[in-house]
């Protein structure tokens, strides 16, 4: 299999047509089915790529396959294991100019906006590094006289993985790759609109870095091709699905009629609270980067500024003057910090949103037109209280600015919403942020810091219908292995029959 061109003059027209199939027990291979899933450049509306979609006979093929493949991978030693991640993390640094090409080509990603998710990567894989040893067993006394209890960790054996369009590459590769080095397969669904960042680029990427065949397939499909078989197929025993509350909860049902584990990172509605002692300005820096990182297409971004009224005039000044200097444009412009949307639908969702939310009465601090996908940063203030923009995830660049008097108001408002993903609080006073944060019903809550960050030693996931289950650190065990319990009779056990 050849290696990637790594110059980085080549665009990456020069690899895509190599990347837009299945991949499947190790084979590159043309989906059965009778329609195509179309790759687009969002900035430029191009067509980078048609991939003929998989039927329910590959999804058979691809689950097959890595059932077969787990047994021989569950059995090797983690040193085997870290030394395909070791290569994994080297192909990141040698490809990075083709990666950086095809997420700006594929997902409108500026140099910032790939700057940060390779950073993501690559400490989620330096974590992942360790996860093969981590997998430790027990032993624990009985009450039984001459009775030990083992207790060990063994893989689940097939996982499935259903992939965003946001940060696409990150989200696969930390659930897939932690997955692997604990000894088990995987079989990702990459969302429609990213098949190459979100999917069939890590299957290159893994294949060079060692990883036998068949432990790592990706179908690119839909739904309405193959309905719940990908759930409903008898060998994944975990499904991890990254997406809206809507999907969500049809994926929780599905999979619990069928005693599957799940692991759902859901949407966000994260609100960032500057109190009336807070740095206004550093404030100011800190809700820029949470609102309008990747456009604003991230679950974990701030929808929401609850700003004390002590402090608003201060805040409101630097915040508006930093949004008002954000440069908009062609993604692969250097320069630019705001790109398109991912897609026409999420443009006209968005557009939308904002029209509907002026028709009720809210102010446009700071706004523009909208150029095809692209919408500008967008600042609305005064946004009725009965306005369900307050309570629904936004998803761009597009955020509410709210006064608030007083710390109990902050948090009231906070946690008016039926998300509970990520928050933050801004405050000189330490104790009196983290006492705030106990209260803030989410998830993830950051003190003098963006609501965005993911660290991989830290158990990462939400509240209420923000999803279930973590993962990251110590929570990927309990994600992806099966706690068994073994005792030992030394002597004999008196039987009460």
């Amino acid at each position: 299999m050849s290696d990637f061109p790594e110059v980085p003059s080549i665009g990456p027209e020069a690899v895509l047509d190599d990347l837009a199939r299945q991949y499947i027990g190790g084979v590159w291979r043309t989906g059965s089915g009778d329609w195509d899933v179309i790759d687009f450049n969002p900035w430029t509306g191009d067509k980078l790529a048609a991939i003929t979609v998989a039927t329910a006979d590959e999804v058979d093929a691809a689950y097959r396959a890595a059932e077969t493949a787990q047994r021989e991978w569950a059995a090797t030693t983690p040193g085997a294991r870290r030394r395909v991640i070791e290569r994994l993390l080297d192909l990141i640094d040698e490809r990075e100019p083709l990666i950086a090409s095809l997420i700006t080509a594929e997902l409108g990603g500026t140099r910032a906006r790939i700057a940060y998710e390779l950073g993501l990567v690559r400490e989620a894989l330096r974590e992942a590094l360790h996860l093969p040893l981590r997998a430790e067993g027990r032993i624990l006394p009985s009450p039984v006289e001459g009775k030990e209890n083992y207790l060990t960790r063994l893989p689940v054996g097939t996982v499935c993985v259903i992939s965003p369009y946001t940060f696409p590459l990150f989200l696969g590769l930390k659930t897939v790759v932690p997955a692997l080095a604990l000894g088990n397969a995987v079989v990702l669904k990459p969302h429609q609109s990213s098949p190459i960042c979100g999917g069939t680029l890590l299957a290159r990427l893994l294949a060079d870095a060692g990883l036998p065949d068949g432990l790592f397939n990706v179908l690119v499909t839909d739904i309405a091709e193959v309905g719940d078989i990908l759930i409903e197929h008898p060998v994944p025993r975990v499904i991890c699905f990254t997406g809206s509350e809507v999907t969500g909860r049809h994926v929780a049902s599905v999979a619990g009629g069928h005693f599957k584990r799940v692991v759902l990172e859901l949407g966000g509605n994260s609100a960032l609270i500057v109190l009336d002692d807070a740095d206004p300005a550093y404030a100011a820096d800190a809700a820029v980067f949470s609102r309008f990182m990747d456009q604003g297409q991230m679950c974990m971004a701030a929808n929401r500024l609850l700003v004390d009224r002590g402090v608003l005039p201060e805040f409101t000044d630097h915040f508006l003057a930093r949004v008002s200097a954000l440069r908009t444009g062609d993604p692969a412009d250097p320069d630019t910090e705001i790109g398109p949307l991912m897609d026409a639908r999420y443009a006209d969702h968005l557009w939308g949103q904002i029209g509907r939310a002026v028709d009720g009465g809210a102010k446009i601090l700071h706004g523009g037109e909208r150029r095809g996908n692209l919408v500008p940063p967008t600042v609305l203030t005064d946004v009725p209280t009965d306005s369900p923009l307050h309570r629904e995830e936004i998803f761009g660049p597009v955020v509410l600015l709210t006064a608030v008097d007083g710390e109990d108001e902050a948090v009231t408002l906070a946690n008016d919403s039926p998300y509970g993903l990520s928050g933050a609080v801004h405050t000189r006073d330490i104790q009196r942020g983290l006492r705030i944060a106990r209260r803030i019903e989410t998830g993830i809550v950051h003190v003098n810091d963006a609501t965005v960050a993911d660290e991989p030693i830290v158990p990462y996931g939400g509240m209420k219908c923000s999803g279930l289950g973590r993962l990251n650190g110590d929570a990927l065990l309990d994600a992806f292995t099966d706690t068994k319990w073994i005792s030992v009779q030394h002597g004999r056990t008196s039987f009460p029959l």
